[in-house]
């Protein structure tokens, strides 16, 4: 374990996570936690930058815990945490404001694109999102994160506070490296197979949640969005709806694209789209079943929930010591 690189991502409990989390990022953990020493967090700081149902929020922090135990993530391989609970993330947050310019901050995509989608709640907190964030990483001495095309902004400031904090109070920060997992394909909208699968997304018929039952998954994937056409090939360009789909059942199914191919020669979409909604539902199965059977054991999720903040404190307040100390603040 000593000699593997660590890796930090995180996950926000907000909306409901769907089969594009799932197939994107929570799979890929479960797979990542044996390369590497893995510290996943649930990112419920960063939900307070847009408005919250205080009650929901806190269900919903539960019950990514619990998705992410049901998916295959072992609290004994892994550091689970949930990010409120480590206090050193604020804190360094702080110190690093310290040394972030405002027009950094001001030119981050994802600023521009929440501040029109809030456009009646833009706050300092989510301008300052990508500092946190910076900070979440930085301080379990993390060397990989893996990410998604929109979060390659929020990496390369992380690098770049990295770089400036070593240059200006000496060695401190491992400056991390994003990577795109080997794993995993990127699932689109049932909808509109041009747009990402969101959870965001007003048409609830555009993506499937995790915590759909199983005729709701069916009915999503007979009104899924094709085209005119009848052949079932995969062209992502020319054919983004029947791609996306063969994509979804390759995943699984637990076949190559190429197989899912020919197993639908000269079948009509209708088959098709019920096939790979059958796939999914038997899929999410012993998921829903083992994070249905989670959640009735609040004693067990909190039990792990404590160890996994005070596993993360740690490792968190040994960096916000060395932090303190460089930058000038006096410790008896």
């Amino acid at each position: 374990m000593e000699d593997k690189k660590t890796l930090f991502s995180a996950v926000q409990p907000s909306g409901t996570p769907t089969i594009g989390n799932y197939v994107g990022a929570i799979n890929n953990f479960v797979k990542l936690q044996d390369e590497y020493n893995c510290i996943y967090s649930i990112a419920d700081l960063h939900c307070l930058t847009v408005k919250q149902d205080p009650q929901k929020l806190r269900k919903a922090t539960l019950e990514l815990m619990a998705l992410y135990i049901a998916c295959g993530i072992d609290p004994e391989k892994c550091i689970m945490f949930i990010q409120s609970h480590v206090p050193e993330h604020a804190e360094l947050t702080w110190v690093l404001n310290t040394i972030t310019y405002p027009g950094e901050l001001n030119r981050m995509t994802q600023f521009k694109d929440k501040s029109r989608s809030h456009a009646d709640n833009v706050n300092m907190g989510l301008m300052d999102y990508p500092v946190l964030m910076a900070s979440d990483i930085l301080l379990y001495n993390t060397a990989v994160v893996p990410v998604g095309a929109d979060q390659k902004q929020h990496i390369e400031i992380t690098r770049d506070l990295a770089i400036r904090f070593n240059s200006r109070f000496g060695e401190t920060f491992v400056v991390p490296e994003g990577v795109f997992p080997k794993y995993g394909a990127k699932i689109m909208s049932l909808q509109d197979a041009t747009k990402k699968m969101s959870k965001s997304d007003e048409n609830i018929n555009s993506y499937i949640s995790m915590y759909d039952d199983s005729d709701t998954i069916i009915r999503k994937f007979k009104r899924a969005v094709t085209d005119s056409d009848n052949k079932i090939v995969f062209d992502p360009e020319n054919k983004a709806g029947i791609s996306n789909l063969l994509t979804i059942y390759s995943v699984f199914a637990g076949k190559s694209i190429e197989d899912a191919c020919k197993e639908f020669e000269g079948k009509g979409y209708g088959d098709f789209k019920l096939k790979v909604g059958e796939a999914v539902v038997e899929g999410l199965k012993p998921i829903s079943e083992k994070r249905e059977k989670l959640m009735q054991d609040k004693a067990y999720l909190d039990e792990i929930i404590v160890k996994g903040a005070e596993n993360a404190r740690r490792i968190a307040y040994k960096t916000i010591r060395k932090v303190y100390k460089k930058v000038g603040l006096y410790r008896p």
